[in-house]
């Protein structure tokens, strides 16, 4: 179940951050406000306040091309809803009738179980199977073949 709630969080960080720059943010933001005020005990205005701080952050960020501000920002709300789900798994009903909303017509991803094996072969340098690669980048030597 934590592997579940895992992703459940990962998606709904990528999903509300994602809703930073669009027109439909103030919806995104209550509804957010509402859900974390509900299961974490905090005070509404002081949610939205650091809601708003991390649109303005993201906001920057997207401007300035600040690809790790971005993924600070996603790693933060992630870290919350986390932390929120695990406090309260009964949460998570809630959070998935939030990200329906939030990405209609099936647009968020559904978490899966995922097995990789490399088999035979040497590889000479890190290996790496995903479904999504954002702008990594490796520096080192190219290996000496004998």
């Amino acid at each position: 179940m934590e592997a579940e709630l895992m992703a459940l969080a990962a998606a709904g960080a990528t999903a509300f951050v994602q809703q930073m720059a669009t027109d439909s943010w103030t919806q995104a933001r209550d509804r957010m406000v509402s859900f974390f005020s509900r299961h974490r005990g905090g005070e509404e205005d002081v949610i939205e306040g650091e809601l708003e701080t991390s649109r303005a952050e993201m906001t920057a960020a997207l401007e300035a091309g600040d690809e790790q501000t971005a993924l600070d920002v996603e790693s933060e709300w992630r870290t919350r809803l986390r932390r929120t789900l695990q406090s309260n798994p009964a949460a998570a009903s809630e959070l998935r009738s939030i990200l329906d909303d939030l990405m209609p017509g099936g647009e968020r991803q559904q978490a899966a179980d995922v097995d990789n094996t490399i088999s035979g072969g040497v590889q000479h340098g890190p290996v790496i199977q995903a479904g999504n690669v954002g702008s990594l980048h490796f520096s080192g030597h190219e290996p000496h073949l004998s």
